[in-house]
């Protein structure tokens, strides 16, 4: 037998053995690595290496390559024309270098040395006549004379590799997309919590957005304190949003809202059989929040047990279920919020000392309503624009009694009132100024609203006529003819009108 016919046989062998093995499966993971090694031990080459083309990104990068280390295999990276594999999946054409040494275009980006003895193969892998990725190897002290035999085995090794690479590509550009959808709905709650989004420009909102941007870099426990309806829960939100745990689960317990053995087993689950009627094991919120943030509102409410409980949580990372017989790692961050003061509770008696300083390393005070007056417009007129949306209603304006009363009501409700009552006064109101009327009774006194809830029908009417004028006037900048027109009447009526209700004109043309 020649030794033409051996080799003939040999590649026959070859082929047979990468065929059994691709029809096997077409997984990428599990024939990759067995043909490469098969490749190599049949044809004497070195270094087999599949690399794939990136459509989206343009850029080629090796996928696997045999005899390299994970930190070489990163560095085989290469644009579209770039280097010999780059020019490769350019062309779609086969490329012998006979000698590494002599041939500028060979990048050696891993590493593996530029000798002369060393020849370089590289063939593309092509599927419905498109180039999905490359197969090369090195050959050392190679004979020139069969080199062209190598490429053209190479050649019909990447062909039936084809449909395998095609599919890993394939799924290697949906993770990557996918990995990108995730980071811009990451990138899109951030925004909707971020600090700014907040609604505030006051010196005391500007210091809850620097303590939120300190603690949302820190991983451990923080606490919220603030009146009823500040907006503690969105301040939660927003820490979790910016951490890096966004991707995460952010999962709030009201802890007021339950009596103790139930609120156990709604914050750390039970075990299968722990009580009468259970069948089956339940996680708790504990659990529901691993890798992300577990919000505990009104932490001041807890038993102490429960106390206890929250402690070994935060000090050792541990949890039991109802019914467990040991604990359980968890990965969870906690945030508190409260309404009462915790330093005096600790001094009464009624909230563990321990607990309190490992809550309070940087609290975060939310400020009320009251002492930031100059939101509240800020915030009135977000609420219109939210509330209109959701009814399909067109208000344009809040009238300047409106205006007056919100910003003379102390807002014992905090934001939380004040929504309430924007979304009753939306609702109520069939024009597109919403006027003082439109509020509950609580909200519409004589001091704050300059409407009467009760007195002679006269004095009513005025304060209602005072309301509709100064609106016009508003709109119109001090405009009387524009004004008249705005109200269906004529300059002389408005003017009289103006003088009888005592309405200082100049006051709009400013």
């Amino acid at each position: 037998m020649t030794s033409g016919e051996e080799r003939r046989i040999q590649e026959l062998e070859l082929l047979y053995k990468i065929s059994s093995i691709l029809n096997q499966s077409l997984d990428f993971e599990t024939v990759a690595h067995p043909v490469l090694q098969t490749v190599e031990s049949v044809m004497g080459v070195e270094h087999a290496t599949l690399t794939l083309y990136n459509r989206h990104t343009g850029e080629i990068s090796i996928e696997i390559a045999e005899g390299l280390s994970s930190r070489q295999a990163s560095k085989g990276r290469y644009k579209v024309g770039e280097g010999i594999t780059g020019r490769v999946v350019e062309t779609g054409k086969p490329i012998i270098i006979p000698s590494v040494a002599k041939d500028p275009d060979f990048l050696d980006r891993t590493g593996r040395g530029k000798t002369e003895d060393k020849a370089f193969l590289c063939v593309p892998i092509i599927m419905e006549q498109e180039v999905v990725g490359a197969l090369s190897a090195d050959e050392h002290n190679p004979d020139e004379a069969n080199l062209n035999d190598q490429i053209h085995l190479l050649e019909i090794i990447a062909q039936m590799l084809a449909t395998a690479v095609k599919l890993r590509r394939q799924a290697r550009e949906e993770n990557e997309i996918l990995k990108a959808e995730n980071e811009r709905m990451a990138m899109e709650l951030k925004a909707r919590f971020q600090p700014d989004n907040i609604i505030g420009k006051t010196p005391e909102m500007q210091q809850v957005y620097t303590q939120i941007d300190q603690v949302a870099r820190s991983p451990l426990p923080a606490l919220i304190v603030g009146e009823v309806g500040t907006g503690k829960g969105l301040v939660a939100e927003a820490i979790h949003f910016r951490s890096d745990r966004n991707l995460g689960p952010f999962v709030r317990v009201h802890c007021a809202a339950l009596p103790e053995s139930v609120l156990d087993r709604e914050l750390f689950g039970s075990e299968k059989g722990a009580l009468v009627g259970v069948v089956n094991e339940a996680p708790g919120r504990v659990e529901q929040a691993e890798g992300g943030t577990l919000f505990l509102d009104e932490v001041a409410e807890l038993t102490p047990n429960l106390q206890i409980k929250l402690l070994r949580l935060l000090q050792q990372g541990e949890m039991e279920r109802v019914g467990a017989r040991f604990p359980k790692k968890v990965n969870v961050r906690v945030i508190c919020a409260t309404t009462k003061n915790l330093l005096q509770m600790v001094s009464d008696g009624t909230f563990r000392e321990d607990l309190y300083y490992q809550l309070h390393i940087v609290p975060i005070y939310v400020p009320p309503l009251r002492k930031r007056r100059t939101d509240i417009v800020l915030l009135a007129d977000y609420f219109v624009e939210h509330y209109c949306r959701l009814v399909g209603k067109n208000v344009r304006r809040l009238a300047r009694g409106t205006i007056e009363m919100l910003m003379s009501y102390p807002w014992p409700g905090n934001v939380r009132e004040l929504e309430n009552a924007i979304e009753r006064a939306v609702l109520l109101t069939e024009e597109d100024v919403i006027y003082p009327h439109h509020f509950p009774p609580t909200i519409q006194t004589d001091e704050t609203s300059g409407t009467p809830v009760s007195g002679n029908l006269k004095l009513m009417v005025e304060a209602y006529e005072r309301d509709i004028i100064c609106d016009a006037l508003k709109s119109s900048k001090g405009k009387m003819a524009a004004a008249a027109r705005s109200l269906s009447t004529t300059p002389r009526i408005l003017t009289y009108k103006i003088k009888q209700l005592g309405i200082d004109l100049a006051a709009f043309s400013k």
